[in-house]
């Protein structure tokens, strides 16, 4: 499977101007994050800190926020990780299963999945 790059419009969760972003899809990030300047200049304001894994074992802090992204003609509330000022934007597992967004590997493309929902035995 080749490097799947998708379109994401962002905004603050509480409306104003949005901005269209190309992202790379990333399974293996559970967030998304996009540049923190970016974010920034939305108006997309930290709420909390997290320890991350990165790819190459380091664990460090980074900032997250809430956003409102589309992807896909699909549009819900996420947290999105406040990246280096020149880094990738990444679309990670956690908005992707919010929109209920799969990767097709074979066509190379997001594609709507089924949410699955297991009810308790009675």
């Amino acid at each position: 499977m080749g490097i799947i790059t998708v379109p994401i419009q962002i905004s603050v969760v509480d409306g104003g101007e949005s901005m269209e972003v190309e992202t790379i899809v990333d399974t293996g990030s559970f967030y998304t994050m996009l540049p923190g300047r970016l974010l920034r200049d939305l108006g997309v304001v930290p709420i909390g800190t997290r320890r991350l894994s990165l790819a190459d074992g380091r664990r460090i802090l980074m900032n997250y926020g809430r956003a409102w992204v589309t992807v896909e003609g699909e549009s819900e509330v996420t947290l999105v990780v406040f990246g280096e000022d020149d880094g990738p934007a990444l679309l990670g597992a956690y908005t992707l299963q919010g929109l209920a967004l799969a990767v097709d590997p074979t066509e190379e493309r997001l594609v709507p999945s089924d949410v699955i929902m297991y009810r308790a035995a009675s």
